[in-house]
């Protein structure tokens, strides 16, 4: 018996060992136990007449599935031998007490794999060594084992209900006393009995948020490396996108620095003294004689007064600053004169209508310094 059951452990890792190639999320100390109640009905194996001796009891179960396939559990029954066939008739009501702690194969998954979620209908193999007490005129004590198969359903919208059909065959390995239980360790029929029980469980709440295992969800070696080169390419981009933003910043840096050192620069600012009037007349350096080309603008000023009669225009003259100030201020009175002249003799202007004034050298007038050499009209009628 004890070749036969290591043969069929050695079998289930085998297959197990494919079955668990689905992973399912992490079983946690308090996940996947579960509760239940049965009721049995016992009766000898040999010797006896199965229907008349059937003694009924009472038990409890505490497990906990380790895997998919594999897991534990605690069972505590209580039998009445009402009619003394088997066991010496004790003056308690109940006659024989028995804890089991077995091991737990879910055949169904182990040969069809896990798919998610129980199924409705499952076969679920159980072993396991017990102790069990005599309640007897003499009491004995004595190690036992146990074989079973539960037919499960599942039940519920989450599968938290469990309710099972159980025959089992419980051997009596060896006692203490009077041998009631066994006296060899052997799997004897003569030292057993043939059960059936009928029990429910009630599976607790999951750190997973379901009653039982669920499937993680993974993904294959080539969608990770799939993600894992998408990230470097993003790395890399951004890194590039990094570095055009660095030469961006150094470029606003440089453009910024070239606007502030513009904006340091003096500004031209026309002085009070500029014309209202735009035509202006230049002279060459050192000159105060007109020459042929600067006689049109003061043909505009010419045409102007004689449209505008109420106009009284004043010429300014300047020179530039090369020399001294004194030969400057000269030649700045002079060119002022000329112009006026001019506008008197050939144009026919009233020369009381005419006023020149000398400004001397200046750089201010005009950003290019030899337009400084000119005498400039303002309308002072205008003005006014």
């Amino acid at each position: 018996m004890k070749k036969f059951l290591l043969v069929i452990a050695a079998a289930a890792l085998t297959v197990s060992a494919n079955a668990q190639k689905t992973a399912v999320t992490a079983n946690k100390a308090t996940d996947n136990i579960y509760v239940g109640v049965k009721v049995n009905g016992t009766t000898p194996t040999l010797n006896h007449a199965w229907i008349k001796d059937v003694a009924p009891g009472l038990g409890v179960r505490v497990g906990k599935n380790l895997t998919t396939v594999f897991g534990v559990a605690l069972e505590a029954d209580a039998y009445h031998f009402h009619n003394g066939a088997c066991y010496q008739n004790p003056k308690t009501f109940v006659d024989i007490f028995n804890v089991n702690a077995l091991g737990t194969f879910n055949l169904t998954n182990l040969f069809g794999g896990y798919k998610g979620a129980p199924r409705f209908f499952e076969v679920v193999g159980l072993y396991g060594l017990g102790w069990g007490h005599v309640f007897g005129v003499e009491k004995a004590n004595g190690i036992t084992s146990k074989v079973a198969v539960d037919f499960a359903f599942n039940l519920g919208a989450d599968k938290a209900w469990q309710v099972y059909v159980e025959p089992s065959l419980n051997y009596g390995l060896q006692s203490y006393g009077n041998g009631v239980f066994g006296d060899d360790f052997k799997y004897n029929l003569a030292k057993s009995n043939v059960q059936l029980s009928i029990g429910v469980n009630y599976k607790f709440l999951n750190s997973n948020g379901t009653h039982n295992f669920a499937i993680e969800q993974l993904r294959d070696q080539a969608e990770i490396d799939g993600l894992n080169a998408r990230i470097n390419g993003l790395r890399s981009e951004l890194d590039g996108k990094d570095a055009a933003l660095a030469a961006k910043d150094r470029q606003i840096a440089d453009l910024q620095k070239a606007l502030d050192e513009c904006n340091a620069k003096p500004k031209y600012v026309k002085p009070e003294t500029a014309t209202n009037l735009q035509p202006t007349v230049l002279f060459r350096q050192g000159k105060s004689v007109i020459d042929k080309a600067q006689y049109a603008p003061i043909e505009l000023i010419a045409t102007y007064m004689k449209n505008h009669p109420e106009a009284n225009v004043e010429i300014k003259g300047y020179a530039s600053p090369e020399g001294s100030a004194e030969l400057n201020q000269k030649l700045s009175e002079a060119r002022a004169e000329a112009v006026k002249n001019a506008l008197v003799k050939k144009y026919k202007i009233d020369a009381a209508r005419l006023t020149t004034k000398g400004m001397g050298a200046t750089d201010k007038l005009f950003e290019q310094v030899e337009f400084n050499r000119v005498a400039t009209f303002n309308d002072n009628a205008k003005a006014e």
